[in-house]
Order: C-alpha cells, then structure tokens, then sequence
C-alpha cells in the first residue's frame, strides 16, 4: 500500500508531517536514489533515505511526559544546544509534540507518531491545555474576565478564544486554553500590564503533569493512551500549525 512521502517519515519517527515537508523541499529526503517530491507515495520496498540515511518504520509507539525545565527549547534542531532531545537523550527518535516557551516549564509531551501529533496539537480539535500562571501583582476580578472574553493580539493580527481561567493565589491564576498561538498567554497578560513571573504547563487534554520532577520524564500509561485514544477519535489529523 502507497504512503505519502511525509506520512511515512513522521510514522518512522523522524520528524512530524509538517517538517518533513520542508525536509523534502530542501531535498533532504531520496527515495530510491534519487530526490523525493512533495506529495510523492513510497511503495512497499522502497527504500527511503534521510539526510542521506536509511529511514525504517518505528514499529512501536512511543509517547512520553517530559516535566520541562525552563531553558529548554522545544525543537529537534540539534544546532539549539539546549534542545529538547539532547536533554532527555532519549534511546531512539523522538520529537515533541507542540511547543513550550523556554521560559516556561511544565509538561511536554513527546512521541514518535506524526498523526497523533497533528489531532493533539491542530487548533481545529479543540483540545485542552491547561496552565498555572504567576503574574507581578495582584489578580483582579476584571483582569480574570478580560482574559476569559477573549484578548485582542493586534501582532498576531488575531483575538483570543474565550477560555476558562480562575484565581489560585493572590498573584496566581489557572487558565485552560484550546489554542497554542506564539507566547499566547504572555501576550494575553501583557495586554492588560502584567508580566508572566512563572509560567507552568500542567495537563494536555487528559495527560497531567502530576508530582513529575523537574527534568524527568515518564511512559504515559495504558490508561491515559486509551482515554487519549478516545478523545482524539473524532480529531482531524491534517498537518497541525505551531503549538504553544
């Protein structure tokens, strides 16, 4: 059975459908010897090379929670010496799912499947992610409702959905988004004259950071691959955009 080009390297682990695409317009991917093209199917057989090594379906899936440290960047680019990957050094290929500022901390999740990258991070699925926020003062009532009503970001050219948010603390708030715009809640805060002090990433739709040390990363349960199965069952798997 055909596969297309950027399906089968996302499903081999190397990278996820999106990137993968601009690997294959940079003619980085061959298959059979020579330069692949965008939207090209492999066939049983075919042997398909990146960077000018052979690439072989991951048979097993993997999927990881990460507790992120902050200074940490999300990316598989091993130019960024602080990337992810040679972070965790991780025994096979892995990459994460959406993004996390570097600033910011908390729960990442990582994998070697493309699709379940795409339903996880598209903004089209709807799908949680929820975050405990510390601001430079006190949280007020009309600042927790501007947040929640939606906030103009005028250099994203774009407003806010309308989300959940209440207050922990006297300088404290939890906030549930289901959009990963660019430094999304930083902006939503900088809008109304707070700046984000502390930044954590605490549940991805069903999957919770829990008690998880700083630096450490877990096997996702059976439990929570199955719940997380079910909630992504109606999810469209076109290519996601940048995540949070």
């Amino acid at each position: 059975m055909e596969v297309r080009i950027n399906k089968f390297l996302s499903e081999a682990g190397i990278c996820s459908r999106r990137e993968a695409d601009r690997q294959i317009a940079a003619g980085n991917v061959t298959i059979d010897g020579r330069i692949a093209k965008m939207g090209e199917g492999v066939l049983p057989g075919q042997q398909v090379c990146f960077m000018g090594r052979p690439v072989s379906k991951e048979e097993k899936m993997i999927l990881i929670a990460f507790h992120k440290p902050q200074g940490i960047v999300c990316t598989a680019e091993k130019r960024e010496k602080n990337n992810v990957i040679d972070y965790i050094h991780y025994p096979k290929r892995i990459y994460p799912i959406g993004r996390l500022d570097k600033d910011s901390e908390g729960l990442l999740l990582l994998t070697n499947n493309g699709d379940i990258v795409n339903k996880m991070m598209r903004a089209g699925n709807y799908h949680e992610k929820e975050y405990i926020v510390t601001v430079n003062r006190p949280v007020t009532e009309s600042f927790l409702r501007g947040l929640a009503g939606g906030v103009p970001l005028v250099e994203l050219n774009t407003t806010t959905r309308k989300c959940r948010v209440w207050r922990t603390g006297k300088k404290e708030f939890h906030i549930i988004l289901t959009q990963g715009l660019n430094r999304q809640i930083r902006r939503m805060c900088e809008y109304f004259d707070y700046r984000v002090v502390r930044l954590v990433r605490v549940r991805i739709m069903n999957i919770e950071l829990g008690d998880l040390e700083s630096g450490t990363y877990r096997d996702v349960t059976p439990e929570e691959y199955g719940r997380l199965t079910k909630l992504l069952s109606t999810s469209s798997n076109a290519p996601a955009g940048i995540s949070k």
